[in-house]
Order: C-alpha cells, then sequence, then structure tokens
C-alpha cells in the first residue's frame, strides 16, 4: 500500500488526539481556512482551541499549558507565521530548561507547513522554508521537516513519546498535501 502524505497527516493527528493531554491550538484548527484544518476534521471538537491571529500569544500559551502538564499541539499554517512566535520559542521554550536547571521541561509539538505554490502560489510572505535558520536557532527544540509521507506517523509519534521534555518543530510541505 502507497502511503499518501496528506493521509499520514491526519493519521498522525487522529493518534496525538488520543492522548488525554493533547491539545490542538492555533488558527483554523476547529474551523476551516487552510491545509492543516483538514487534517484536523476527525478530531473532536472539544480538543481544539481556535486562536485569533496573535501568533507569540499561541506560542506563550502553548507553553504555559505544556507547564501544566497537556502536550499542546500548535499549528501554524505557514512557517512565514512561526516568525511571528519567534520570541516565545527561541528565548522561552528552547532555552527554559537551561534557566531553570531543568526543573521545567514543557513538550509542545509545533506544526507549521512551507505554503504550497501549486496549484496557486501562496506568494513570498506565504511559501519560504526557514527549517535551517531554525535549526541553527534552537539548541533544544527538535526540528524536523517531513519530506517522505514514511516520517510523518513516526515522527509525530516519537514528539508525542518522548520523555525528555524535548518539543519538537515539524515542518510540513505544502505542495506535498495533494502530491505525494
Amino acid at each position: 500500500m502507497t502511503l499518501k502524505y496528506k493521509d499520514e497527516l491526519v493519521r498522525s493527528m487522529e493518534f496525538l488526539a488520543e492522548d488525554p493531554r493533547t491539545i490542538f491550538i492555533g488558527q483554523s484548527v476547529a474551523y476551516s481556512g487552510n491545509a492543516i484544518y483538514n487534517t484536523l476534521a476527525n478530531i473532536p471538537l472539544d480538543k481544539k482551541l481556535e486562536t485569533p491571529v496573535f501568533e507569540d500569544v499561541q506560542m506563550g500559551l502553548s507553553i504555559g499549558l505544556a507547564l501544566e502538564g497537556y502536550v499542546p499541539v500548535t499549528c501554524y499554517p505557514r512557517f512565514d507565521f512561526v516568525l511571528l512566535a519567534s520570541n516565545q520559542l527561541v528565548n522561552h521554550l528552547d532555552k527554559i530548561g537551561h534557566m531553570s536547571k531543568n526543573k521545567m521541561l514543557p513538550k509542545v509539538i509545533i506544526r507549521t507547513s512551507v505554503g504550497a505554490k501549486t496549484p496557486l502560489d501562496g506568494g513570498v510572505q506565504h511559501t519560504q522554508d526557514y527549517t535551517n535558520e531554525f535549526r541553527s536557532m534552537l539548541k533544544n527544540v527538535n526540528v524536523v521537516f517531513l519530506e517522505e509521507p514514511e516520517e510523518i506517523y513516526s515522527t509525530y509519534k516519537h514528539a508525542l513519546e518522548r520523555e525528555d521534555g524535548v518539543s519538537t518543530l515539524v515542518v510540513e510541505k505544502g505542495d506535498f498535501y495533494n502530491e505525494k
């Protein structure tokens, strides 16, 4: 059986939703508006927290929820929007273990996508890939780029099940939702 990129994303999100600690946070997680929404269609509404456009606050909220024992799956429809959350991501989530002498190890799963260029090009504000830049900036957050469908489920499963307090930034490729 050939695995499809989008189908593996759906399967992975359903797996994550089975864990009572997970909560899905972001723009268009509860209401249609982007491709990530379509991968969350089978997730119960009570596991979703729709946010307005306030990316930095969304990341801060995700960190706070993680400190309270939740595992937020915080969704940013485009990697370009993660730039707006980089203060919380780089200066707080990535450094909190060090700053607290490993007394605080919040686990957040950050989900984003490099915007699709086909069939419609989202333009330069919505299609940039900052994977290498974030790998360079983040020392304690695992950064994974999902190239092949076979990598998707195991990546999200590992992000949820790891017990070392490490958060994960998962980068999907929007063009692959329909191509692979």
